[in-house]
């Protein structure tokens, strides 16, 4: 056959009266692949992307780009880019991936030429995957050093601190006795990051690993065990851990809330935080600083979303869901910033220095900053393990979906064989980005750990996002894609949907990408200037995400025949088993696909062998009258 037919479409799909007495001889039925499965629980897939969304962006990246971009000003641009990207693009893919129940890379099937741009996917997500693991490795090495009595980041005087080192205990009986000159001076918290947990004076450079440090490769090794543990059966068993590892978070957020807004000083962090400045709004910088916020911060691109909606049922409400995820995502964005803010305006009135003196963004604010505010506190080796175990189950749950998405999209290419060892094929994938990810376990990691941050998931992952929104709205048709989701959910998205994927959605993303070229920076970690050779390998990782859609549209040109033309014709347009998954939702158009299917109308077919006429179906009719009337008009 000609195309791959689902093992659901393989049982006869016709009334045996329009069956053919040569088609009843074969046994097309004898080898089918391993069902995919679904979520088993109603909240599986709701709790999965609020887990996958939320995640540590929304505690170290928002607060602090809102605090430098016109404090409660920035909520204005904020919203308006959550508006005109984050919404529309989070919609499309779960609608992709609920319609055909594909992964992303299968789930190029509605248009073969750009399976490059799945193949771009599952690279980006790899090398994200890689390096996030890692983080979540820093989290277990602080968690399990806040278990004692005295935090090891507390006081100077251990054998990783310099002379610089000053404790803040000091600084503040001298604010009350006499100044102490607290220039050049280095934390404790900062040297027991940099010069105990990284060790990084034993590397010179990017150039310069040095070696091993073994106890965070025990820490990552723990790390890929949980992930691993957790997604051993698929959606069955992460869908389950995200009900503890999606909620738990929030209830340590208000925790630390509650505490934060009690201490000394804290409205003073909060007035730093949301202080409007509506001067900011009329930098182009703001804005596009909120879109990169959105971008990231909801993870669009990453496939993580369109995995997680190809284990719908085919009817799941997911234009509920998103409003649900996506405006979840940013409330908790806010309330973080709150958290945060207000233990940073306690610990600038502690020290005796202005907020934007302590406040940082990333691993600064949570492997330096906090956890040196975390000392100021009483029990605080107990504040300190709740705010590591909330990063640690804001972490998981983003990994999670990194690794889902991976391997979903290989066993869907290969069901046959990589569907019923799953199990093996997640170990397998474990094991080859652990020993990837070693080098970042070295002396000099953390420079490489900031090289895949910056240009792994940079302009590569942009491009995928604009390749893909176009090739939906342009190739396979907004008509078309419309149609699909008034079959899934029983309604045609609005004007306002449609406005955002025809112009608003790519031509914003256009404007990020060519902003991150134009304002391009080279790397740097703290003093330190990455070399020519990093950079240019850094920006071989964004490139290399990019190629991959032209050599797919290449490859798929020549399993094409005819001429140059007809062969780009030919592989922009689905396939023919291109549809939804199970026989019963293939109604309309999509009947007429399937194998062994003969009759003129094959929609009345379809609802005389399934017995009446659902809601569902009501829909199918509109849609097929929808399709006569057009080619009627084109006649």
């Amino acid at each position: 056959l000609p195309f791959s037919i689902p093992c659901s479409l393989i049982q006869p799909v016709t009334p045996e009266l329009l069956v053919s007495p040569s088609s009843q001889d074969g046994d097309l039925g004898s080898e089918c692949p391993e069902d995919r499965g679904n979520w088993t629980g109603r909240l599986d897939f709701l709790l999965s992307c609020i887990g996958y969304c939320v995640g540590l962006g929304n505690v170290w990246r928002f607060p602090y780009r809102a605090y430098t971009n016109g404090g409660g000003a920035f909520l204005v641009p904020y919203f308006i880019m959550l508006a005109i990207c984050g919404i529309p693009i989070f919609f499309m893919e779960l609608s992709l991936g609920q319609f055909s129940s594909l992964g992303p890379l299968a789930v190029w099937k509605i248009s073969p030429l750009f399976k490059g741009v799945g193949m771009g996917t599952i690279l980006i997500v790899s090398l994200v995957a890689i390096y996030y693991n890692m983080i979540i490795a820093y989290v277990l090495f602080y968690l399990f050093a806040s278990l004692t009595s005295d935090l090891p980041w507390q006081h100077c005087g251990n054998w990783w601190n310099t002379d610089l080192c000053l404790d803040h205990h000091v600084i503040k009986a001298g604010n009350t006795t006499f100044p102490v000159n607290i220039t050049n001076t280095v934390s404790p918290s900062e040297e027991y990051w940099s010069r105990y947990v990284l060790h990084i004076q034993g590397s010179s450079g990017i150039g310069d690993p040095g070696r091993i440090r073994w106890n965070l490769c025990l820490c990552l090794l723990l790390s890929w065990t949980i992930v691993y543990l957790c997604i051993l059966k698929g959606v069955k068993s992460s869908g389950k851990v995200v009900y503890f590892t999606a909620t738990f978070p929030y209830l340590i957020l208000v925790m630390l809330l509650i505490r934060g807004v009690t201490l000394e000083g804290a409205w003073k962090g909060i007035q730093f935080y949301l202080t409007p400045q509506f001067d900011h709004l009329l930098s182009s910088k703001v804005w596009i600083e909120a879109a990169l916020q959105i971008f990231y911060s909801l993870g669009v691109g990453f496939g993580g979303l369109l995995t997680f909606a190809s284990y719908n049922t085919f009817h799941q409400n997911i234009y509920r869901d998103t409003f649900i995820v996506t405006l979840g995502n940013a409330i908790t964005s806010i309330l973080a910033g709150f958290a945060i803010f207000s233990v940073l305006g306690y610990m600038s009135q502690e020290l005796g220095v202005p907020v934007n003196q302590v406040a940082k963004a990333g691993p600064g604010l949570a492997f330096v900053v906090y956890p040196q505010a975390m000392t100021m506190l009483p029990l605080s080796p107990f504040w300190s393990f709740l705010f590591f175990f909330m990063l640690l189950t804001l972490g998981l749950d983003s990994q999670f979906a990194f690794m889902e998405t991976i391997v979903t999209a290989v066993t869907d290419e290969f069901p046959y064989y990589l569907r019923p060892k799953k199990a093996s094929f997640s170990a397998v994938i474990c094991v080859a980005l652990f020993l990837m990810g070693l080098i970042l376990t070295t002396e000099g990691g953390m420079y490489w750990l900031v090289l895949l941050d910056d240009y792994s998931a940079g302009f590569g992952l942009m491009v995928v996002v604009i390749t893909t929104c176009l090739v939906v709205t342009r190739v396979y048709g907004m008509k078309r894609f419309c149609r699909d989701i008034h079959m899934m959910l029983g309604f045609k998205p609005g004007a306002y949907f449609r406005a955002c994927w025809m112009v608003l959605s790519p031509a914003t993303m256009m404007a990020l990408l060519v902003y991150n070229i134009v304002k391009y920076q080279p790397s740097e970690y703290g003093s330190y200037r990455f070399p020519v050779w990093a950079e240019v390998l850094g920006i071989l990782m964004g490139v290399l995400s990019c190629l991959m859609i032209p050599v797919g549209m290449v490859v798929a040109v020549f399993q094409e025949e005819g001429t140059l033309w007809e062969r780009v014709r030919q592989a922009s347009r689905p396939t023919m088993d291109w549809g939804p998954s199970l026989e019963e939702n293939r109604t309309g158009m999509y009947v007429a696909s399937l194998a062994g299917s003969q009759s003129p109308k094959p929609l009345m077919v379809h609802m005389r062998k399934y017995g009446g006429i659902t809601s569902y179906e009501n829909t199918a009719i509109e849609v097929d009258r929808e399709i006569e009337e057009e080619e009627e008009s084109m006649m």
